[in-house]
C-alpha cells in the first residue's frame, strides 16, 4: 500500500503558507487517525493537525520553524508501519533523501537540496506552470523584494517546485545581492492572483509606532495571538467605515422558557445560555437581511449562501473566533450544544482548521464579564459583528396586560451593540435588523 501524505492544509481563503511549528510524534511512532501530529501556525491562528491515516510516522519532510505553500506533503504515514526515513528535511521544506546506509535517527543529517532550475519556456515563449508558481510568490515576498530592489526572478528558492519563500529573499538580501536594474518602462501590474493579493496591494502591511522606554517600564515581546490579532484590528479598523447602533433587549421571554426547559434540557445533557438563544435568534433574522450577512469585495458585494456564526472566545489571554457553520439549519439545542464544544475546544487548542474560517458574521460577548456594552471591530471579510452586554435585572416602566396602565416593574435587560460596515449596510438597514431581533428575543418561539 501506499504512502499516504501529509500536506500543509488550507487554513482560510486568503492564507498561501503555514509555518510548521511543533512536531509532536516522532520517526516511527505509531499514529491514529484523526490524532494531532503537529502544531502549524499561520498569519490567523495556531492549529493542530491530525493523522489522516492511522498507521507509523515513516518520514518528516518539513523541520520545525519552516514556513511552506499550503498542499506542501510535510510527512508520510505509511499504513502498514514501514521503516523511518531519513528526518532531516532539506532547507525550505523539501525532505533530502538519505543515503542507503544511514541509520534512521532524528539527528541525521543530510545536504541541503540544490534549487530548482529555472524552467524552461513554452514553445511560445510563455512561461511554464513551473516558472508561473515560482514567480507568484506571497505579498510579503514581493513587498520585502520591491523595497530592496531585488528581481524576484534572480532569487534561487527553496520553496514548493522553486518558489521563493521569506527566508530565501531575505537570505539573498543579507548576502548582499544586488539591486535589480530599474526598467525602461515599467510594466503594467499583474492583475491579483488571490484575495491575501488584493488585501497586502491596496492596504499594505501594519506597521506599529515605536515608543520611548522609561526606567519603570517592562518591556516584553507580544506572543503570537496578540501580533496577529494587533495587525487584524488595526486593519479592519483601516479598511471599513465603523458605524455602530444599540437597542435594549428585555430577556423575560427568554427566561421564562430556559426555567421552563430546564429540567429537561439537564436529562438531555445539554446546556443552553442566553448565548445560545441570542445566536439562534440572529441565525434566523440573517436570512432576511443579507446585506448585513456579506462582504465588500473590490466593487462587488457578495451576498452570503450561508449563515456561519463566528462565536469569539477568551482565551485569556487571547482571542479566537471558531465558527458555527450553518447555524440556521440547528435547533437552539444543537446551537448551545454546538457552541459550549466549540469554545471548549478553542481553549484547549483542539479545532481543526475548518472550525476557524468560513464567518459570514459574529457574535461577541463582552457581558459575561459585567461589560454594559461594548463597540466591537468588524472581522476581515464579513460587513457586521453583534456585541452583547450584561443581563442585568433594571427597573422598567411597562404597561400592565390587565389595566393598559404603566407600571414599575423588574425586567432583565441587556444592551447590545451592533458595528457595521457602512460600505453596505445603513443606519435604517441595521434599526431593522435590530428591531428584527428584538422582536424574535422578547416574544422567544416556545418550538425552537
Amino acid at each position: 500500500m501506499a504512502r499516504i501524505e501529509v500536506p500543509m492544509p488550507q487554513m482560510g481563503e486568503s492564507i498561501a503558507e503555514g509555518t510548521v511549528s511543533k512536531w509532536l510524534k516522532q520517526l516511527g511512532d505509531v499514529v491514529e487517525r484523526d490524532e494531532a501530529i503537529l502544531e502549524i501556525s499561520t498569519d490567523k491562528v495556531d492549529a493542530e493537525i491530525p493523522a489522516p491515516a492511522s498507521g507509523t510516522l515513516v518520514e518528516i519532510a518539513v523541520e520545525e520553524g519552516a514556513t511552506v505553500e499550503v498542499g506542501t506533503v510535510v510527512a508520510f504515514i505509511d499504513p502498514e508501519g514501514g521503516a523511518a526515513a531519513a528526518t532531516a528535511p532539506a532547507p525550505g521544506g523539501a525532505a533530502a533523501p538519505a543515503p542507503e546506509e544511514a541509520p534512521a535517527s532524528a539527528s541525521s543529517t543530510s545536504a541541503p537540496a540544490p534549487a530548482a532550475p529555472p524552467a524552461e519556456p513554452g514553445p511560445d515563449g510563455e512561461q511554464s506552470a513551473e516558472d508561473r508558481l515560482r514567480t507568484r510568490s506571497t505579498p510579503v515576498v514581493r513587498k520585502i523584494a520591491e523595497e530592496h530592489g531585488v528581481d524576484i526572478a534572480s532569487v534561487p528558492g527553496t520553496g514548493h517546485m522553486g518558489r521563493v519563500t521569506k527566508q530565501d529573499i531575505l537570505g539573498f538580501i543579507e548576502a548582499g545581492a544586488p539591486a535589480a536594474p530599474a526598467p525602461v518602462a515599467a510594466p503594467a501590474p499583474a492583475p491579483p492572483t488571490a484575495v491575501a493579493d488584493l488585501w497586502a496591494a491596496f492596504y499594505g502591511e501594519v506597521q506599529h509606532p515605536e515608543y520611548p522606554v522609561r526606567q519603570a517600564d517592562t518591556v516584553e515581546p507580544m506572543d503570537k495571538i496578540r501580533r496577529l490579532t494587533a495587525a487584524h484590528m488595526v486593519m479592519a479598523k483601516r479598511v471599513a467605515p465603523h458605524v455602530h447602533s444599540f437597542i435594549e433587549i428585555d430577556f423575560s421571554s427568554v427566561d421564562r422558557i430556559r426555567s421552563a426547559n430546564k429540567a429537561r434540557w439537564a436529562a438531555q445533557g445539554a446546556r443552553v445560555s442566553y448565548t445560545a438563544f441570542v445566536a439562534w435568534a440572529v441565525s434566523r433574522v440573517l436570512r432576511d437581511f443579507p446585506t448585513v450577512n456579506s462582504a465588500v469585495s473590490g466593487n462587488n458585494v457578495i451576498y452570503r449562501g450561508n449563515v456561519n456564526l463566528g462565536m469569539a472566545v477568551d482565551l485569556n489571554p487571547g482571542l479566537i473566533v471558531p465558527v458555527v457553520h450553518d447555524a440556521d439549519h440547528l435547533g437552539l439545542v444543537g446551537v448551545g450544544n454546538k457552541i459550549i464544544d466549540v469554545a471548549t475546544r478553542a481553549r484547549d487548542r483542539k479545532l481543526m482548521p475548518n472550525e476557524i474560517q468560513g464567518a459570514t458574521f459574529t457574535i461577541t460577548n463582552p457581558g459575561v464579564l459585567g461589560t454594559l456594552v461594548g463597540l466591537p471591530i468588524i472581522p476581515k471579510g464579513t460587513s457586521a459583528i453583534l456585541g452583547t452586554g450584561a443581563i442585568e435585572k433594571r427597573v422598567v416602566v411597562v404597561t400592565d396586560d390587565e389595566t393598559g396602565a404603566d407600571v414599575m416593574a423588574i425586567r432583565k435587560r441587556s444592551l447590545f451593540s451592533l458595528a457595521y460596515d457602512h460600505r453596505i449596510v445603513d443606519g435604517a438597514d441595521s434599526a431593522r435588523f435590530l428591531s428584527a431581533l428584538k422582536e424574535m428575543l422578547e416574544s422567544f418561539p416556545e418550538d425552537a
